[in-house]
């Protein structure tokens, strides 16, 4: 009860929108009418084409929420090994070679990348998810970077090492170890960082057609009706930015638990 006390607000604003993501579609009728433009039919009215504006809501999570996802994880899955093989490194050059090509990348506004890069890959969500991930590797990579150094300092790795004990040992078992509290800080928003590069992308139409059943599509095709059905636009607009702040809730509160625990 007082874990549910604890994550109330912040679990509730995930909840929503991962429940209306994920089994959401399951509810939408497979044939599907259409009426007026920006009409008063339905429970949220209609959208710019004459959809009922609740069966996009329930459609239209997918596509943001689990590409935000896939792609997070992606970005930690090549992001961290590399950080710890730059971090680890006894040879300068490596380190080199490593980071400097993603300082170069994160020199670049993350929405020119995606748009870029979106320009010449071909449409689709796998596509979206690569891309996300790879504007999101060098922020991954260098905070991770950034907290091996200071682990790989400490007396007890110089110990290990003399011990005779293996790279992986060292690297993963205990510096890996050692440094989880701060990806999961970062993982709160990273999270974030992927929702607002993909709901971006969606809004430019990249990655994704310009009449798909999505949240932040349905943002940027409904906001010539804003004043006529307001719900078509207000509704995508507040579960994205009410998973948002949830997640920072709660990574916020799980961290401060973790910590007094730690203590």
């Amino acid at each position: 009860m007082k874990a549910v006390l604890r994550y109330g607000i912040g679990g509730l604003l995930v909840a929503v929108p991962l429940l209306l993501a994920v089994a959401g579609p399951l509810f939408v009728p497979d044939a599907l009418t259409r009426g007026a433009a920006f009409g008063d039919t339905g429970p949220l009215g209609t959208d710019f084409i004459g959809r009922d504006v609740w069966h996009q809501v329930l459609l239209g999570g997918r596509t943001v929420v689990l590409v935000a996802m896939l792609a997070t994880v992606l970005s930690y899955l090549v992001g961290v090994p590399i950080a710890l093989l730059a971090a680890m490194t006894r040879r300068r050059w490596v380190d080199e070679v490593l980071m400097r090509p993603l300082d170069v990348l994160l020199a670049v506004p993350s929405l020119l990348v995606l748009i870029l890069l979106a320009s010449i890959a071909p449409r689709g969500v796998l596509t979206l998810v690569l891309i996300v991930a790879l504007v999101n590797v060098p922020d991954v990579a260098r905070i991770a970077r950034a907290a091996a150094l200071e682990i790989a300092s400490r007396p007890a790795l110089e110990a290990m090492r003399l011990q005779g004990e293996t790279w992986w040992r060292t690297a993963v078992g205990y510096v890996g170890r050692s440094m989880l509290r701060t990806l999961v800080a970062d993982l709160g928003i990273r999270l974030t960082a992927a929702l607002y590069l993909v709901a971006s992308a969606s809004f430019l139409g990249v990655g994704v057609p310009p009449d798909a059943s999505d949240w932040a599509v349905m943002v940027d095709r409904n906001q010539t009706g804003l004043f006529l059905a307001p719900e078509a636009v207000m509704a995508p607009a507040l579960l994205i930015i009410a998973l948002s702040v949830g997640v920072n809730l709660v990574f916020d509160r799980a961290l401060r638990d973790r910590g007094r625990a730690w203590l």
